[in-house]
């Protein structure tokens, strides 16, 4: 049976590509790629001729049938972002999701990841991690995240883009405080790979007016716990907001529970709460 193989490519240095992802490549009868034009650059590197069909968020639904089809007929395929591991802060999820359903097998090939790159260099506890990808960019969904920042008790990993890295690294100090340890990575595998690490004061002010290039990776220390009684006071207010904003009783209290890391039953029992109040 045909399979979608999920490949893994280079972020930076094209020497990060493993043997596995060259020969799968290869082997493939068609390459789903974000961008034709910038996988051409690594496919022409490691003189592979397998096609390139376009796939990103735009058009990911749209060739779901295509490539149910191709899979039928005994096709394999590869799907790969610009960089790095596809469906992390990238398309495809759709892709995988739709294949998966249509009884075909996703197989992963491994390789580079902005994401772990950043952890294990950061000098940050790596385990446990939250990843947050890409923050919303404005309006109550973006306070919500740092909210969940800023009570977050252990490390979190966020992307962030090079002209934004300053409002970001503001927005933690307001919500976060200005002593949690944090780490800007920039670059990363690159000639001009950087590692900033500090409190986010210190980081806040280098990046205040400094003109940052390529893609950043902001890796942040949790905070110390809260005290238990604070932690359900936040939740309880949580709920009653999601319960006001129309949501069913039991997506509020899943949400509580992933929010706060509170007890199934507590997150319940506040929800119910809100409910009656």
């Amino acid at each position: 049976m045909a399979k979608l193989y999920i490949v893994s490519t280079p972020i930076g240095n094209l020497s990060d590509m493993t043997f596995r992802g060259v020969e799968t490549l290869r082997s493939v009868n068609r390459i789903l790629a974000e961008d034709t034009r910038r996988t051409s650059i690594l496919l022409k590197h490691y003189g592979i001729d397998t096609p390139l069909i376009s796939v990103h968020e735009h058009n990911e639904m749209a060739r779901a049938g295509q490539i149910l089809a191709w899979l039928r007929d005994g096709d394999d395929l590869a799907i790969v972002s610009d960089a790095g591991t596809p469906l992390l802060s990238d398309p495809g999820a759709r892709i995988v999701r739709a294949v998966l359903d249509g009884g075909f097998e996703v197989v992963p090939i491994p390789g580079a990841s902005a994401l772990l790159a950043a952890l294990v260099a950061a000098g940050i506890e790596p385990e446990p991690f939250t990843f947050f990808g890409f923050l919303p960019r404005s309006g109550k969904e973006r306070k919500t995240r740092l909210a969940e920042l800023a009570a977050l008790p252990h490390t979190a990993v966020i992307y962030e883009a090079p002209g934004r890295v300053g409002k970001l690294l503001a927005d933690l100090v307001e919500h976060c405080g200005t002593e949690r340890q944090a780490a800007v990575g920039r670059e990363l595998t690159k000639l001009h790979e950087t590692f900033v690490r500090g409190t986010l004061q210190e980081l806040a002010s280098y990046y205040e007016d400094e003109a940052v290039r390529g893609e950043v990776v902001v890796v942040l220390a949790g905070g110390e716990p809260a005290p238990v009684e604070d932690v359900e006071a936040s939740a309880a207010e949580a709920a009653q907001e999601l319960l006001n904003a129309g949501n069913s009783p039991r997506d509020v209290a899943k949400e509580i529970t992933r929010r706060f890391n509170l007890p199934r039953n507590l997150a319940y029992e506040l929800t119910q709460r809100g409910k009656s109040s």
